[in-house]
């Protein structure tokens, strides 16, 4: 067997491990959140139109589901992260460094300029897995998730970061520099937003 089949076996292999890894997580999820809601969820009574009319039993129920559903959010945005930031990182590999390509190429295999044209401008400064539009993807979806609440967005803040290491320890090693400078963008625009939570426009 070729160098370049034996990889190329191997590169399906772990693919396809990752993948039955993935879906076997998503079903767990999927049947947690189903087993959480037939649990947590009570019947409200007529008279419970605001949580100051809920018995104390409907309003324990109430706390224990939403705090069920912020956990599982929370886990499929640090999920989201870590899938962001490795595709960031592989796309940056295959754009600046040859290795990545000789993994996958014999001898007398060319490497496809073009396919890795295209890689370099993904990464570009302007382009779709660059440091701008990445970390503010990264940062709409934290708000889009939180809300204007200062403290959901510190949690946000800390699921990307976990994201993140996440990330690394899949690679296994340090990502590319790319990943780092994306997260630093990131964590600059939360820590704007926490500077300016609060101010009117006629404020410093």
């Amino acid at each position: 067997m070729s160098g370049y089949t034996k990889a190329a076996e191997t590169g399906k292999t772990a693919e396809a491990s990752k993948t039955a890894e993935s879906l076997k997580a998503g079903e767990a999820a999927a049947e947690e959140g189903k087993t959480q809601e037939k649990t947590d969820s009570v019947e409200l009574s007529g008279d419970a139109k605001s949580v100051n009319k809920m018995s104390a039993e409907e309003r324990a129920a109430l706390v224990k589901s939403l705090k069920a559903d912020q956990e599982y959010q929370m886990t499929r945005f640090i999920n989201m992260m870590t899938q962001t930031f490795q595709k960031q990182g592989m796309t940056a590999k295959s754009a600046n460094d040859d290795s990545f390509w000789r993994m996958f190429a014999s001898g007398n295999l060319q490497v496809d300029q073009e396919t890795k044209a295209a890689a370099q401008e993904a990464i570009s400064e302007n382009g779709y897995w660059g440091v701008k539009q990445t970390s503010e993807r990264i940062f709409q979806m934290a708000q889009a998730l939180a809300g204007d609440d200062p403290e959901k967005m510190k949690a946000m803040q800390a699921a990307v970061k976990k994201g993140y290491e996440a990330a690394g320890k899949a690679w296994g090693g340090d990502l590319p520099g790319i990943a780092g400078e994306t997260i630093s963008a990131v964590d600059k625009m939360f820590e704007d937003y926490f500077a300016g939570y609060g101010k009117t426009g006629d404020e410093e």
